[in-house]
């Protein structure tokens, strides 16, 4: 049975509200691996000051630090995201500001009375069940000439971080992801990326991928994270395993890392991001 998006969306909405403390202290706070493309993205978007700017899923705040810093005290920023919790590190983590605003909102319905000179958005797009939706609610929300920033995760094989754990996991826990739910990887080639934005009616498309190589230690430090970080609903599947399966579970997976694995024993794992660039 399909997942309806109303349930998705819930389901998504709840699982962000639990992990997003952890999400912003192991990785939203540093700039290693995948958060070293932040700075690519905001400055791929030649931001001017006095620029007014629409962060969507926000998150907690990490491009909307760096956005602040750049439009100034005559610009304006907004952060939109659906997770009440995320919001509530955002505010924290950014300090109040006259020119910064964090609001609850779905990146499929949001609707603002004024138009932005650039909307940016990271990490984000494959997670809306209606992607085609919300970015022509970006596209609406801009001004003539403005500008769409987007980053997304490259393809499986280039972001084994992810895919070392999948593709073990869903062979002991089939239903691991619901059915219906979007894939993660939707977007992860340039093509596809750039195809999905050209459907949505933005132009002057351009699109290029970084490497951004990320080590999570040894294989015993990735699979205790691993096992600490995942979301609750998901971590309720693995505790139903026997005991046998856990191990054989962990075994596999030590098989998928073994070729990015270093001779002192830390894994190096590279990491495909790929930003674009439109128009309105």
């Amino acid at each position: 049975m399909r997942v309806k998006s109303s349930e998705y969306k819930k389901c998504n909405m709840k699982i962000w509200n639990e992990v997003a403390p952890r999400y912003h202290k192991r990785w939203a706070t540093v700039s290693k691996g995948p958060f070293q493309s932040t700075q690519k993205l905001i400055s791929s978007l030649q931001i001017k000051k006095g620029d007014h700017v629409l962060d969507v899923a926000s998150g907690t705040g990490v491009v909307t630090k760096l956005l602040k810093q750049k439009v100034g005290k005559t610009g304006y920023v907004i952060g939109a995201d659906t997770s009440t919790s995320a919001i509530k590190i955002a505010k924290k983590w950014n300090d109040k500001s006259q020119n910064l605003l964090f609001v609850n909102a779905d990146a499929e319905n949001f609707s603002f009375k004024e138009k932005f000179d650039i909307i940016t958005c990271q990490y984000a797009l494959f997670f809306f069940p209606n992607s085609q939706k919300a970015l022509k609610n970006m596209r609406n929300s801009l001004k003539k000439e403005g500008v769409l920033g987007i980053s997304v995760h490259g393809h499986p094989d280039r972001v084994p971080y992810f895919d070392s754990i999948f593709k073990a996991v869903t062979k002991f826990i089939p239903n691991y992801i619901p059915p219906g739910t979007p894939d993660f990887d939707r977007f992860g080639t340039k093509k596809q990326l750039k195809n999905e934005i050209k459907k949505a009616g933005f132009s002057k498309i351009k699109v290029n991928d970084y490497d951004f190589p990320y080590s999570p230690g040894t294989f015993e430090q990735y699979w205790k994270n691993y096992l600490r970080y995942v979301a609750k609903p998901i971590k309720e599947k693995l505790n139903k395993l026997s005991k046998s399966q856990r191990k054989e579970l962990k075994d596999t997976v030590r098989g998928e890392t073994r070729s990015y694995t270093k001779r002192d024993g830390t894994i190096q794992f590279p990491w495909e991001v790929l930003i674009l660039t439109a128009k309105y």
